[in-house]
C-alpha cells in the first residue's frame, strides 16, 4: 500500500485524534456532500428543462423554417414551393402567414399570434398528440375552423365545435383611418372552434386557421412570412438545410429547429453555466473547512512530522500524506453526494415523486435529465477544490519539517 496513503487513511479513521480536529473533518466532508448532491440535481433538473423544451418545440415548431432575411413578408411568386416539397426527405411544407390579432367573443378579448396555415398542416401534425378537447382541424370540405391554444380557449370561454360561440378575430385593415365609421377600419373574421392544445405558456395564445381566411383578415394575398417544413426522419435536417439554401438563395433565411429558438437555448446554457459556478464556489467555502482541519492536524502531528523526518522521509511524503487527507476527505465527500443527487435524480426519472403542481402541464413529474458530462466536471471541479484547500497545510508541514531537520 502508497505509504502517504497509509499514514491519511489512518489520521482520518484514527480513534485517537482529538475530536474537535475530527469533528471539523466530518463537518468538512458533509459540506462538500451536499454541494456536489446539489450540483448535480440542480445541473439534472436544467438538462430535463431542456429536453422538455425540445418535446415542446417538435411538437409546435417545424423541423425547418423558411423566413424572408429582411422584412415581414415574401411574395408567392419569389419561391418555388413546389421545389421545396421535392426536396428529398421533405415530408411536408406548409405556407404559413403570421400576425398579431385580436381576438373576442362577447365581452372578452385576448391579443393572439395568428397563424394561417394550408391544408398540409393537419395531416399528421406531431401537435394533435398535445390536443386537450376537439379535434385539430383547420378545414373540413367548405367548413372553416380555429384550433386554438388553452389560453385562448380559457380566457374566452370556448367549447369546440359549438358554431353558437365562435371566435371572432380583428385585424386593422391596411387604409387611411375612417373617422366617420370606425367600424370600417377592421376586418373581422368569424371562425367556430375545432379544439384546443396545452403546451407550455408560449403558445397559450396562439391560434391557427386557414390560409384563404388569413389572406382575407390581413389583406396579404399572395404574401407569406414563412415555410414551415416538417421532414421525414430529423437526421435528413443538415442535408435540406442545405440544399434549401442553395435554391433560395440570400433572401432567405433557413433555420432548424434549434436555431428557431436559440435565444432560449442560450439563455439555459448561460444560467447552467453560471449555476454551475456559484455552486461550485459554495463548495469551495464549504472546502475552508477541510484548509482549517488540515492545518490543526499538522500542527497536532508536529512529532510526527519530525519523527518521520528523522527516519529519512522526504518533503515530498510529508507533502503526499496532507495532500491523500485532504483527497479523503473532499472525496468521500464528494462520492457520498454524488450517490445521494444520482439517486434522487433518478428516482424522480423513474417514479415521477415531486409534481409540477400545474393543472395543464406536458408532463406531470418535474422534468429531470442525468447527464455522464455534468458528473465528470462536477468531480474534476471538486477535485481542483480540494486540492487547492489541501496544499497550503501541506507546505506548512513542510515548513514544520525544515524545523526539526
Amino acid at each position: 500500500m502508497n505509504l502517504s496513503f497509509h499514514i491519511a487513511k489512518k489520521y482520518f479513521f484514527s480513534g485517537k485524534k482529538r475530536g474537535f480536529i475530527h469533528f471539523i473533518s466530518i463537518i468538512s466532508m458533509l459540506g462538500v456532500c451536499v454541494g456536489t448532491a446539489a450540483l448535480i440535481i440542480v445541473l439534472s433538473v436544467f438538462n430535463g428543462l431542456e429536453d422538455l423544451n425540445r418535446t415542446i418545440f417538435k411538437s409546435s415548431d417545424p423541423d425547418i423554417k423558411v423566413s424572408p432575411t429582411s422584412g415581414k413578408t415574401f411574395a408567392l411568386e419569389d419561391i418555388d414551393i413546389s421545389k421545396i416539397r421535392g426536396i428529398e426527405g421533405v415530408y411536408q411544407a406548409t405556407e404559413v402567414i403570421e400576425d398579431n390579432a385580436l381576438a373576442r367573443r362577447e365581452d372578452q378579448q385576448i391579443v393572439v399570434v395568428v397563424k394561417g396555415v394550408d391544408s398540409t398542416f393537419q395531416i399528421n401534425n406531431p401537435l394533435a398528440e398535445n390536443k386537450f378537447d376537439g379535434e385539430l382541424l383547420t378545414q373540413e370540405g367548405d367548413e372553416n375552423f380555429a384550433f386554438v391554444g388553452a389560453g385562448v380557449f380559457q380566457t374566452l370561454n370556448l367549447q369546440s365545435f359549438n358554431y353558437l360561440r365562435p371566435i371572432q378575430l380583428w385585424y386593422p385593415r391596411n387604409q387611411k383611418i375612417n373617422a366617420i365609421n370606425p367600424e370600417d377600419n377592421i376586418n373581422r373574421e368569424y371562425l367556430p372552434v375545432s379544439g384546443t392544445f396545452v403546451l407550455e405558456q408560449k403558445y397559450d395564445n396562439l391560434v391557427y386557421i386557414p390560409l384563404d381566411v388569413m389572406e382575407n383578415l390581413t389583406e396579404l394575398y399572395d404574401k407569406r412570412t414563412a415555410v414551415e417544413i416538417r421532414l421525414e426522419d430529423e437526421q435528413l435536417s443538415g442535408k435540406v438545410k442545405s440544399e434549401l439554401i442553395s435554391l433560395l438563395g440570400e433572401g432567405f433565411k433557413v433555420q432548424d429547429r434549434d436555431e428557431q429558438n436559440a435565444a432560449l437555448y442560450r439563455a439555459i446554457k448561460i444560467e447552467k453555466l453560471f449555476i454551475f459556478l456559484a455552486l461550485l464556489f459554495i463548495i469551495g467555502i464549504a472546502s475552508f473547512n477541510i484548509y482549517f482541519a488540515l492545518t490543526m492536524l499538522v500542527l497536532d502531528k508536529r512529532d510526527d512530522i519530525q519523527t518521520l523526518s528523522a527516519l529519512g522521509a522526504d518533503k515530498n511524503l510529508v507533502r503526499k500524506i496532507f495532500i491523500t487527507e485532504g483527497g479523503i476527505i473532499s472525496l468521500s465527500g464528494a462520492l457520498l453526494g454524488l450517490v445521494i443527487g444520482v439517486g434522487i435524480c433518478w428516482s424522480q426519472m423513474q417514479f415521477g415523486w415531486l409534481s409540477m403542481g400545474m393543472e395543464f402541464a406536458i408532463v406531470d413529474a418535474y422534468p429531470v435529465l442525468l447527464k455522464t458530462s455534468d458528473v465528470l466536471f462536477s468531480l474534476i471541479g471538486i477535485i481542483n477544490i480540494a486540492f487547492l484547500a489541501s496544499w497550503f497545510p501541506a507546505r506548512k508541514a513542510e515548513k514544520f519539517m525544515t524545523t526539526y531537520d
